[in-house]
């Protein structure tokens, strides 16, 4: 079963609305987001979270220490495996970890218990691992581990980033960019350290904030197109003049790539439904219908992840046109 990550984010919800125990084994590609979106659930359903990496563990280190007790020797397990409460038991890389380990942790999925250690109700058993196809270090997962598991896909998705990178204010140039080329949100080079990911993306705009080369994140391919990219910035009309409803006869470049960078600009700089409107009149008069759909998808992604949707509605009420556009990109988000 292939998701997007926001149909993962929905599919994993709603096993914990439902308090179903299942095993899952969530498989992708690296830097997707598994175990972030898996975090992020926890905290938003006010769960614990342990975070197991298998391939960095030996058995004894999952089944604890052999002590003599009495003339018996019984195992005292480790104090990372919870004891009390509610959460999620993640066992990250699982298919990294050498046969002995997954057998190990075939006992603990399965039954729930290893050695004279059980998990406690209320906690659910979720692994993450990377595919074969990925060029990843993994081992092949035996039939009855697997077969104890549900098993859910995850990859690449432009429009899950886009609403995570709005809502965690990553950098405008990469949301820019990206929406020009989403092809490039994901793009494995096995033969190169460094590749576009959703991951590295983000650790791109980071870099960009602190006006460091973005290469060691995205490689040298990737991060030559997106600073050719940036430069076109230089070209923009005064973006913030236009959000505060000023300069309105300023002109939108012809230059496809230029336009993009201006529209998704000025939805991730409108930090209200006044500079919303304002960019929304102005690109009404200097776009075609398509980019102001661009800019309105952006826009009501952005709100939606910042948790403000209900500042759409003024803007809703203004005008019918702005009305019918936005219905229709929550229409198209699910909103």
């Amino acid at each position: 079963m292939s998701l997007t990550p926001a149909e993962l984010t929905r599919y994993l919800s709603a096993l914990i609305s439902h308090q179903l125990p299942l095993s899952t084994m969530i498989w992708g590609p690296p830097g997707v987001g598994k175990s972030s979106i898996v975090a992020q659930l926890a905290a938003a359903h006010d769960l614990g979270f342990v975070d197991v990496r298998l391939s960095q563990l030996a058995p004894t280190d999952l089944r604890g220490l052999p002590v003599a007790e009495d003339g018996v020797s019984k195992w005292f397990p480790p104090e990372f495996l919870p004891r009390s409460g509610q959460g999620i038991l993640f066992l990250d890389e699982v298919n990294m970890a050498p046969p002995t380990m997954q057998g190990m942790a075939q006992q603990l999925i399965l039954d729930r218990k290893v050695g004279s250690y059980e998990l406690p109700d209320g906690w659910f058993v979720w692994a993450a691992g990377n595919r074969k196809e990925d060029r990843a270090s993994v081992f092949d997962m035996p039939a009855p581990l697997a077969n104890r598991f549900l098993h859910l896909s995850v990859r690449a998705d432009f429009d899950s980033w886009r609403s995570y990178a709005l809502g965690r204010g990553l950098h405008e140039h990469t949301i820019a960019f990206l929406t020009f080329r989403p092809e490039l949100l994901h793009r494995l080079d096995p033969t190169q350290p460094a590749w576009p990911s959703p991951r590295a993306w983000e650790m791109a705009s980071r870099l960009l904030t602190a006006g460091l080369e973005v290469s060691p994140a995205i490689g040298e391919a990737a991060a030559a197109e997106f600073m050719a990219f940036v430069r076109l910035y230089e070209q923009l009309p005064d973006l913030d003049s236009v959000l505060r409803g000023q300069n309105t006869s300023l002109k939108l470049p012809d230059e496809a790539s230029v336009r993009y960078a201006a529209v998704v600009g000025l939805a991730s700089r409108a930090q209200n439904a006044d500079e919303a409107y304002h960019a929304f009149i102005w690109l009404g008069e200097h776009a075609g219908a398509e980019w102001l759909q661009l800019y309105v998808a952006t826009l009501v992604s952005k709100f939606q992840a910042i948790g403000q949707l209900a500042d759409l509605v003024g803007l809703m009420q203004r005008d019918p046109a702005v009305a019918e556009r936005i219905q229709g990109a929550l229409s198209l988000a699910g909103g």
